[in-house]
């Protein structure tokens, strides 16, 4: 949406006077944030639509498999159909949705996961579903989501303007983390109602209502894309943009490594050491539950906070994540442990606002999606061999040693990101307004440069 001086208050904004939504001269009680226009509401509303079905989804699906018969063995390994596709395809995806409009990019990934969790939905009501069926599906779900992911980066902060960009992420993250905690909350319990093919099917119908939403974009203000010099150039191209910035490409390889052992912690270590010193699964339950709490928290905190050096603040707080493979390494008890993981929250939303908002104000919009795609790979690519050898590595080592060089690797690379000059001195740049017709992408990033309170 093109950028254009805001209205009085009290009065329509002209994005909606121009569209229609109001008549000329009326008066307007605001119900929203004045910056939160109608391309914010609909990605807004679409991704938490999204995320309350997913988050049930992953559950109905681990409990479908198992329902059929399967093992822990086979539920991980359509948790791996996902993946792989997920990380086969995430380039092309970032380098798709720089050559194509975006959001048509992200309906027609919608619609794909909206065919593979109703036709899985389907099967799983119709009798048992066979094991390659489940992956096969899975799979297909994998490869919308490898689409999606790089087009849907930079739609957000492309709908509102410079100053209010940070601000505009972190309220989208607190819809989102909200709906990821709802989502799971409510799908566990609806699996055990009526079972794991209706939230299945429910997923589907989120996934088709959210690529409605996403159709209605209003993307008249963004330059049509180039034609281009052909896939592999446009890879080069975007490898190139993540090659020439050493801040990027740093955190790019420090997340890579953090986010491997963070997953082997909480995804073998931890339920581990909560069955045999925390009470069980209930209390480990928790300490996710409050991990996902304090994201929402802070997403609450950078709606009003707005750094000037981004990096800098974003890095300091990943330094928090190494505890609570620490807390699981004495182990703290129950509470302990709730309350490390609470705070770990908090601080790794202080991150991802900050790092977003700074892809943003440096990254040129027309090859946004392709550095995008980078990030994710890099952030994931590293997770399936970590969580398969975190059994071994524990045979080896202990879990305890393993836990503690979980951490001590999560503070050693935190510590060598802020060696990186650039890391230290990127600050939110204040630039004009653009004329009407810029998109907005151009200039996400630019806030005033001081660490400005609330609203």
């Amino acid at each position: 949406m093109p950028c254009t001086p805001r209205a009085p208050a009290g009065r329509p904004e002209p994005e909606a006077v121009r569209h229609g939504t109001f008549p000329a001269g009326a008066v307007v009680v605001k119900a929203v944030p004045p910056w939160a226009g109608r391309n914010y509401l609909l990605l807004t509303g679409a991704t938490v639509i999204a995320n309350l079905g997913s988050s049930g989804a992953l559950i109905a699906t681990a409990f479908a498999v198992l329902a059929a018969g399967g093992s822990g063995t086979e539920v991980g390994l359509v948790a791996a159909a996902r993946t792989v596709p997920l990380l086969c395809f995430l380039l092309v995806g970032g380098a798709v949705a720089d050559r194509f409009p975006r959001h048509r990019v992200m309906v027609a990934a919608n619609a794909l996961s909206c065919f593979s969790q109703g036709l899985f939905a389907l099967l799983v009501l119709a009798g048992e579903p066979r094991l390659w069926q489940m992956a096969l599906l899975a799979a297909l779900g994998g490869t919308g989501q490898a689409f999606f992911a790089p087009a849907s980066e930079g739609m957000v902060l492309a709908s509102v303007s410079g100053d209010q960009a940070g601000r505009a992420f972190a309220v989208f993250r607190m819809g989102m983390n909200g709906a990821n905690i709802g989502g799971a909350a409510l799908g566990g319990a609806l699996v055990a109602a009526v079972g794991p093919g209706w939230v299945l099917a429910v997923n589907s119908a989120a996934f088709a209502l959210a690529a409605a939403l996403r159709a209605f974009l209003d993307v008249s203000g963004v330059p049509e894309r180039g034609p281009g010099g052909g896939m592999l150039h446009d890879l080069r191209d975007g490898w190139r943009e993540v090659a020439s910035r050493p801040w990027l490409w740093a955190v790019v390889v420090q997340f890579s490594i953090v986010n491997a052992v963070v997953s082997a912690a909480e995804a073998v270590y931890g339920p581990l050491v909560a069955e045999q010193h925390l009470g069980g699964p209930g209390p480990w339950g928790l300490a996710l539950a409050a991990f996902g709490v304090g994201t929402v928290g802070g997403a609450l905190l950078m709606a009003r906070v707005r750094p000037r050096r981004m990096l800098l603040t974003g890095a300091l707080c990943v330094f928090p994540l190494a505890l609570p493979s620490a807390a699981l390494a004495v182990p703290l008890p129950a509470a302990g442990l709730t309350t490390v993981m609470f705070t770990t929250g908090i601080a790794i939303e202080v991150f991802a606002v900050t790092w977003m908002t700074a892809l943003h104000q440096e990254i040129p919009e027309e090859k946004f999606s392709r550095v995008s795609s980078y990030d994710w790979l890099g952030s994931l690519a590293l997770v399936p061999p970590a969580t398969a050898l975190a059994g071994p590595v524990q045979d080896a080592i202990g879990r305890r040693a393993a836990l503690w060089g979980c951490s001590a690797l999560i503070v050693l690379l935190t510590a060598a990101v802020l060696c990186v000059p650039d890391i230290r001195r990127l600050t939110r740049r204040t630039t004009p307004e653009p004329a009407a017709g810029v998109p907005a992408a151009r200039t996400a990033g630019a806030t005033e440069p001081d660490t400005a309170a609330a609203e």
